[in-house]
């Protein structure tokens, strides 16, 4: 089957809506130029361009896995929004925001999905185990789950706290091939009891081609500046890349992680 490379189309912010509080990063509901909102993740936001990086590769990763994503977008915030908005701290973030952000398709009428009341079959919850455990996504706990369900079925949101370890580059080799030991904490890794399927699976479809695609998304201004310790955005965007194929590569390691957890 031939493979298509992931797209993303960019919109325009024509109305801040509202903020949306329960988020620690402050997102918030936008409509753009298309005629549909969309939750708007700020880059001037706690975690900065990082956390919209996490939630490009994890949303496109997962995505590609066959898991149901809103669709992600790039956003453009005029600086108009931060002149026009009488909250001080809104104001602030909307001023440190300005120019490309990310934004995901909003789900109007989802709900949080609760573990307790919505089944998930062992497959299924293998493959999201998987998932995270590759990503190492700290945010699908029994607190927090980062999942909806919209008109009857699942979809994963929220994965800007993923991919960790680019809040510090020291070692960033060696990570790639250990545990996740958070994944203890996962609400769905009770009935993750197919993992070793879903891991040959999983690892058949993501290839260097597609990884290298995904990562190929990442704007070059989110790759650059003081903070970044590589010499240009392309050397920057291909240690991402390097990280998830070896991360593939290893995937036994955090898969017995999980198992042995459960």
């Amino acid at each position: 089957m031939k493979y298509n490379p992931p797209e993303l189309r960019t919109v325009d912010v024509i109305r801040y809506v509202t903020p949306l509080r329960e988020g620690g990063s402050l997102p918030a509901l936008v409509e753009a130029d298309d005629e549909f909102l969309y939750v708007l993740k700020f880059r001037g936001a706690g975690q900065g361009i990082k956390a919209l990086i996490a939630e490009l590769i994890s949303g496109e990763i997962a995505r590609l896995l066959g898991f149901r994503v809103p669709e992600i977008v790039f956003v453009n915030l005029d600086e108009a929004f931060g002149r026009t908005e009488p909250d001080e701290e809104i104001q602030d973030l909307l001023r440190a925001s300005e120019g490309l952000n990310l934004a995901l398709h909003y789900l109007s009428g989802a709900i949080t999905f609760d573990a307790l009341v919505n089944d998930v079959d062992a497959r299924l919850a293998s493959q999201i185990v998987w998932l995270d455990g590759l990503i190492m996504n700290v945010d699908r706990t029994c607190r927090n789950t980062n999942m909806l369900m919209w008109k009857k079925e699942l979809w994963l949101i929220d994965h800007g706290a993923s991919l960790y370890f680019h809040h510090n580059w020291d070692n960033w080799q060696e990570q790639a091939k250990r545990p996740f030991a958070q994944i203890k904490d996962h609400v769905l890794l009770p009935k993750a009891t197919a993992m070793e399927t879903v891991n040959k699976e999983s690892k058949a479809i993501l290839t260097p081609e597609r990884i290298q695609a995904i990562v190929a998304l990442i704007p070059d201004e989110w790759l650059t500046g003081g903070e970044s310790p590589f010499s240009s955005a392309e050397e920057h965007r291909q240690a991402y890349a390097t990280f998830l194929d070896h991360r593939i590569a290893n995937s036994e390691v955090f898969v017995k992680g999980a198992q042995d957890a459960r």
